[in-house]
């Protein structure tokens, strides 16, 4: 009895273990540029087939970028997805649609260098898919679109208290956001299209 429960133990175990890498494998990773890296993660970590939203700077050439010093790089955020749940075009539309991609100095209150909007691919697949998902919202705004998109970059992950900050801010955070008049701004830009 203790052998067999032995040996059921030891294979559900061995096919857990097999099960999660293959799992872990088939995930993916994106790095867009939204203004500030609070908002842009909290606007696309509810998108379904998105599994995990962290912050950072990409873009710049410096090592080990800080909030107190990242110049040449932009507010950035790492999604990771299953491509299974949300195809890399649509997870570039969810971006665009959080955004105001008709500024090109920054995102609302947020203006300078380091708040300007860009997505960055890791191939040449990916390049010429954001480019088509760029010019159909174009279309759709009827209007320019100042959103970069750039090619592969090293991600530097963010402070531990900006990571999920709205979460754990929450009135800090709306405070902010009411204040910088972000949903009443994203709402009019997108009511054009």
């Amino acid at each position: 009895m203790k052998t067999r429960l032995f040996a059921a133990i030891a294979a559900s175990t061995l096919l857990i273990s097999n099960a999660t890498p293959a799992a872990a494998a088939a995930l993916k990773t994106a790095v867009f540029a939204g203004g500030c890296f609070w908002s842009a993660q909290h606007d696309i970590e509810h998108t379904p087939g998105v599994k995990d939203v962290v912050v950072g700077y990409a873009g710049g050439t410096a090592q080990n970028p800080s909030y107190e010093n990242h110049a040449g790089f932009l507010e950035s955020i790492k999604v990771t997805y299953d491509p299974a749940q949300i195809s890399y075009p649509q997870l570039v539309n969810a971006f665009f649609h959080h955004i105001d991609p008709t500024d090109p100095n920054g995102q609302i209150c947020d203006q300078g260098p380091s708040y300007r909007t860009a997505v960055f691919t890791a191939d040449a697949t990916e390049k010429a898919q954001a480019e088509q998902v760029k010019a159909e919202v174009g279309k759709e705004l009827r209007l320019p679109i100042k959103t970069m998109i750039l090619g592969p970059t090293t991600f530097w992950m963010g402070e531990g208290y900006h990571q999920h900050y709205a979460e754990k801010n929450p009135a800090a955070y709306m405070t902010y956001r009411f204040g910088c008049g972000r949903d009443r701004t994203l709402k009019a830009v997108w009511a054009k299209g």
